[in-house]
């Protein structure tokens, strides 16, 4: 059983798509406290899926399934959508890879994040540009009264980044969904957006869901790491260097080091992995 704590229980949650029933996630299970979960592996492996499937953001053609997908002890896939509604944004939030395709270009800043205080907390126009002021120099936007009033094109990927994080944590949520939130940024910034988010998450005592195929950064980032291959958790680690699968393994020698730098870099024997999997 779950531990009282426990903010999100998946277990076997598999997601189909197509006529053939193809499965982009296969017998999922795992428990997210207020803790910090890296979801891992290459393109294609599942895990955007798997986190949109939790955010119940999937297209109609996908078929969810699992046996159990609770939120603070309450199913959410029975939930009627008008409730997910009230959800998303609220008590769950998900963070996009790339805010110049995540902000409204015809609305400014400072009425983005607003609208986020008005929709989910029922407080006057005045209190919720106060709170989008607030949480944007809570980001560590200087002249936030200038930015306020700029357009996302107007504005860099780091500082639309932050004002990404800025509109999905203002309510508190619960349950944050990261996906690549860093991969779109200059390496100068990602671990500026990184230490921020953690910081807003440890505050709000939530739990956060990493997506990301940056296997050393996440495994420095988070407490606990799922890795994915073809939509099944092939391993779960605290440490890399606990890595037993040769996916997992193959992922981090794929992957440059300087300080260990090699003439060429490995790349995975899908061979050995596909015959491992298929006696699992």
């Amino acid at each position: 059983m779950p531990a009282p704590e426990t903010i999100l229980s998946v277990r076997d949650l598999a997601v189909r798509f197509g006529r053939s029933g193809v499965r982009a996630v296969d017998g999922v299970s795992f428990d997210l406290g207020a803790e910090r979960l890296g979801i891992v592996g290459e393109s294609g492996s599942g895990k955007s899926t798997l986190g949109r499937a939790i955010m119940r953001l999937l297209p109609p053609a996908a078929n969810v399934e699992a046996s159990q997908l609770d939120f603070d002890g309450a199913p959410l896939l029975t939930r009627p959508e008008r409730e997910m509604r009230s959800l998303r944004g609220n008590r769950m939030a998900l963070i996009m890879q790339d805010p110049r395709y995540s902000l409204n270009p015809v609305l400014t800043v400072g009425k983005q994040v607003s609208e986020a205080a008005l929709l989910h907390q029922r407080i006057s126009k005045k209190d919720a540009t106060a709170k989008a002021a607030e949480m944007l120099a809570r980001v560590r936007i200087s002249d936030v009264e200038r930015v306020m009033g700029l357009y996302p094109h107007q504005i860099s990927g780091g500082m639309g980044q932050r004002v990404m994080i800025a509109m999905m944590l203002l309510a508190r949520p619960r349950l944050v969904v990261a996906d690549e939130p860093t991969s779109a940024l200059d390496v100068s910034v990602r671990g500026d957006v990184l230490k921020l988010l953690d910081e807003l998450v440890r505050e709000n005592n939530s739990g956060l869901m990493l997506i990301s195929h940056d296997i050393r950064m996440v495994a420095a980032f988070c407490q606990r790491i799922l890795v994915m291959y073809k939509g099944r958790v092939v391993e779960t680690l605290t440490r890399l260097e606990d890595a037993q699968h040769p996916y997992t393994r193959g992922l981090v020698a794929a992957m440059p080091d300087p300080r260990r730098p090699v003439r060429r870099l490995q790349t995975l024997d899908r061979s050995a992995i596909d015959s491992l999997e298929a006696r699992s």
